[in-house]
């Protein structure tokens, strides 16, 4: 079924609901137009604004390229679109969402209503500790939103959406270019990475290109079983069987190349990874599993010590720990006579906001060795304020129990958490 009229559906009422629900804070783009700018006059700018849009009169705006530094050092690309381009992007990504929420495949994870990270880690070791895997394909698509081909694109797109003024629409986003400190570039490729609607097709790409497919080739395949968790162009499939676990990493190559895409060869690994991986490499003489990243954690085989029993155990990354850290010891080096209480809070924000997302079971250690690094670092910034310090350990850790969060588990295990959710029909 294909829907033919949708822009009906932005209406001035969604576009002052989507400009609400932008970040008041967030950066501008080339327009300069802050989000209490836009709201001095509102009323009149979204009647203005649906006006252009149902009048075929709207332009969009090119993205103001910043770039954000990676772990592994290099600059990542944003692209960050003007405040109206925002706030229409996300008018258009709840209507789509209301058709492609039907059609997304129940392995697809990544910036979906209602799905997050731990969603998507949760569906992960339930599957490969209910199932019988015993090899892990742990794959990354090489640059995928700056090589997410518009033409393929748009015919995806068009197998649900007949209406063209919406598929205009995205078309002008597509093509609207990138300034670069005042240097406008054309865009023939790619969707910027902070757009508002980049997710919402990256999605819809990977739909057609990986998710149908992939639930083809398995089920013609294959006779082991074969698991599958995707978060944007992240994914991990678990395989029963090494030669199907080849074959489908050979498919999965070919079949990207047909669309444009590549996979990451640094970042595509096939690694033995299951209840069995421990005892099996044992036997031909081989140390112990490999593992592998997913979501911010390294995925680690290992045993329960009440009962014997496989279990996955995940910590936080320790290089994108070292990161984070490096970035706050910077942040604290500019903040180092800034009165305590102040700098106190600030950090303890820093801190409850890690944890929030790595205090998951069997990561104690890791959230114990980020706190004591931030104890240390806010400590050395403190005896730098004067040559005749007398800030001893003893009264730093005072400090830190006033300020900064204690190390504590917060989620469930992923058994408990996944069949809470199936229970409640979530997934």
């Amino acid at each position: 079924m294909k829907f033919t009229s949708l822009l009906h559906h932005i209406n001035e009422e969604l576009l002052t609901e989507a400009f609400f629900d932008l970040k008041k804070t967030a950066a501008v783009g080339v327009d300069e137009v802050t989000w209490e700018d836009y709201e001095s006059d509102l009323e009149n700018r979204i009647i203005d604004l649906h006006g252009r849009i149902h009048r075929g009169a709207y332009r969009a705006k090119p993205s103001k390229r910043i770039y954000i530094p990676k772990s592994d050092g290099r600059q990542r690309p944003i692209g960050i679109a003007s405040l109206e381009d925002k706030l229409v992007q996300k008018a258009v990504m709840w209507v789509l969402n209301c058709v492609y929420e039907q059609d997304f495949l129940g392995f697809s994870y990544g910036f979906r209503p209602g799905r997050s990270q731990h969603t998507a880690l949760d569906a992960l070791s339930v599957a490969i500790t209910s199932k019988k895997v015993n090899w892990v394909l742990d794959a990354d698509i090489k640059g995928f939103f700056d090589t997410i081909d518009h033409e393929w694109l748009l015919k995806f797109l068009e197998h649900r959406i007949s209406d063209k003024r919406i598929l205009r629409l995205i078309g002008k986003w597509l093509r609207a270019g990138v300034s670069d400190e005042g240097q406008w570039s054309e865009t023939t490729v790619g969707t910027p990475q902070g757009a508002v609607i980049s997710p919402l097709l990256g999605n819809v790409f990977l739909h057609y290109v990986l998710d149908l497919w992939i639930q083809d080739w398995r089920g013609r395949n294959c006779r082991g079983d074969v698991v599958i968790v995707r978060y944007a162009d992240d994914f991990v499939i678990g395989f029963q069987h090494r030669y199907e676990a080849v074959a489908c990493l050979e498919a999965i190559k070919e079949r990207m190349g047909k669309f444009g895409l590549e996979l990451h060869e640094g970042k595509t690994r096939l690694l033995e990874f299951g209840r069995f991986a421990a005892s099996n490499r044992a036997e031909r003489g081989l140390g112990k599993p490999e593992t592998f990243d997913f979501l911010g954690f390294t995925h680690m085989c290992d045993v329960a010590r009440s009962n014997g029993w496989f279990r996955i155990k995940r910590i936080s990354i320790a290089k994108r720990m070292r990161a984070k850290l490096s970035d706050i010891k910077e942040k604290l080096r500019r903040r180092r006579h800034r009165p305590l209480g102040e700098t106190g809070r600030w950090l303890g924000q820093v801190v409850q906001g890690w944890q929030n997302y790595h205090a998951v079971p069997l990561n104690m250690v890791r959230l114990q060795q980020f706190r004591d690094e931030i104890v240390k670092m806010w400590l050395a910034e403190i005896r730098r304020r004067s040559q005749r310090s007398r800030w001893t350990w003893t009264r730093m850790q005072r400090l830190a129990r006033k300020h900064l969060p204690t190390p504590r588990i917060l989620h469930p295990y992923p058994n408990q958490r996944f069949a809470a959710r199936l229970k409640a029909g979530a997934v």
